[in-house]
């Protein structure tokens, strides 16, 4: 295992060695938020499909394919379209806009007053995700060094949270790409084809495993039918992916360079559900699905791929931890604490001068870091938590996002109600069914539609002038300069 750890402990390094590098770019709000927003295809591409295959994708996915065989893969299959849906339909729109957050668009589309309460709903979202991703370094950790699992969780976490709070997103992205790199080779490259080998080849797991391990539909309508409202359109209005498209230096960039990440993620989604075939015929009697990742990366595989392929699992795992922390940090700092700071202070300015924006969003990721890494040593049940942030996102924020995007006649009376119709409900409708159920995102969302069309519809259409503007944003003028960024040359 030496070899193995030496892999390991390199590609940790390399992760705060390139959030020191990342600190000596982020220089401003800019920067440090959204890259500059002149990312290329290659690098928008690359930092896109790693926040969205996260550890949940990769342990998940194939803890999945064990479960349910080939059908195992719509999990995260959906989240492959959405990615494709958002960068094919939204994504140009979304990039022109030139904000920082997704209540920022809300302001602009409806004339202000949602922002604090899509705010804290969003906030909600990315903390809980931030959450389940920093809790999966205790399940890498135990493979790797049988560590515990609270000391596993401040490693993981305290390597995020540092090279997070560094350099921003520039770190972040940084970083991303070497973690596609590294997922890429990893899983696609190395532990698919090996664990097909170890199986005996499709013929041999065809002929050890039920028919039904090779239905594409054989997890269920229902699932998949949930998977996409969940996952799909999740995928549409998240802060740690619209923070994604803010980095694309243009509308093409967005739009060109996520539909390739959403198709990588399709490869993604059928590589994992196979890999999780391969493990039920070599291990049938497994105490649990999750648990196939790990026992086929450590039985398997040779020296020092093995090293690598964990390596994998971890820059999964990192990429939607750092990109989650980023996002909940931000929409805390911009659309929260500045509000209501505003609300105390209306007069504006700080007495001692201008404030620092990129001091202030580095502190706000190095509290929510720890808040994190504290809410993540204390909860025990991840899928309740993932599905609670899911169900309030998609049931608060889903219909004013879209609604503002496609029908001109809502207003922010009907988007605050979607809001608040929407992201009270669901908590009830979870505290009667269950958290696992799917009946309350269902009825959450319904009913968030009824609130924001009916309170629209009976309320003063919205202003004129505010409508103007948002076109203009959308064509991608109107933006005012952002004079705290750099000129450079875009990145490819």
């Amino acid at each position: 295992m030496a070899v193995d750890y030496t892999v390991i402990v390199v590609y940790l390094a390399g992760m705060l060695a390139m959030g020191w590098w990342g600190m000596r770019r982020a220089k401003s709000k800019s920067e440090f938020l959204v890259a500059g927003r002149r990312l290329g295809p290659m690098m928008y591409s690359g930092t896109m499909a790693a926040i969205v295959l996260g550890g949940a994708s990769t342990i998940g996915g194939v803890g999945l394919g064990y479960q349910y065989g080939l059908s195992g893969a719509w999990m995260v299959f959906t989240i492959g379209l959405g990615l494709l849906a958002l960068s094919v339909f939204f994504s140009a729109r979304i990039a022109r806009l030139k904000v920082y957050t997704v209540s920022e668009m809300l302001d602009l589309r409806y004339g202000g007053r949602s922002g604090l309460i899509s705010g804290v709903v969003m906030w909600a979202y990315t903390l809980m995700l931030a959450v389940t991703s920093t809790i999966a370094y205790a399940t890498i950790f135990d493979v790797l060094f049988d560590m515990n699992r609270t000391i596993a969780i401040i490693l993981g976490g305290s390597i995020v949270v540092a090279y997070s709070t560094l350099g921003g997103m520039w770190s972040i992205t940084l970083t991303d790409m070497v973690q596609f790199v590294v997922k890429t080779i990893g899983v696609l490259l190395l532990l698919l084809p090996i664990a097909v080998i170890k199986a005996g080849g499709f013929s041999e797991m065809k002929a050890k495993l039920p028919t039904e391990y090779f239905d594409p539909l054989g997890i269920g309508g229902e699932t998949i039918f949930t998977y996409v409202l969940i996952y799909t359109f999740g995928m549409l209005i998240g802060q740690d992916i619209w923070q994604r498209v803010f980095t694309a230096r243009s509308d093409k960039v967005a739009r060109v360079g996520g539909t390739v990440a959403g198709t990588y993620c399709l490869v993604y989604a059928v590589a994992g559900a196979v890999i999780g075939t391969a493990a039920k015929v070599m291990y049938p009697k497994l105490p649990s699905a999750d648990a196939a990742f790990a026992t086929i990366v450590k039985d398997e595989l040779p020296i020092g791929v093995r090293g690598l392929v964990l390596a994998a699992a971890l820059a999964a795992v990192m990429s939607t931890s750092s990109g989650a922390l980023i996002a909940c940090a931000t929409v805390a700092n911009n659309d929260i604490w500045s509000r209501l700071r505003g609300a105390i202070k209306p007069s504006g300015g700080d007495k001692d001068g201008p404030h620092d924006e990129v001091k202030g969003n580095r502190l706000f990721i190095l509290i929510m870091g720890v808040a994190v890494i504290c809410i993540a040593i204390a909860l025990n049940n991840v899928v309740e938590a993932l599905t609670v942030a899911y169900n309030l996102l998609v049931a608060g924020l889903l219909v004013p996002i879209l609604g503002g995007l496609l029908w001109k006649r809502g207003t922010v009376a009907g988007a605050l109600a979607a809001v608040s119709v929407g992201g009270l409900s669901v908590i009830g409708l979870m505290w009667g069914y269950g958290i696992l159920a799917n009946e309350p995102v269902y009825y959450g969302l319904l009913l968030s539609l009824a609130a924001f069309v009916i309170v629209s519809l009976a309320t003063k259409p919205t202003d004129a002038a505010v409508l103007a503007a948002w076109r203009e944003r959308l064509a991608g003028r109107g933006a005012e300069a952002e004079t705290d960024a750099e000129p450079a040359t875009a990145t490819q």
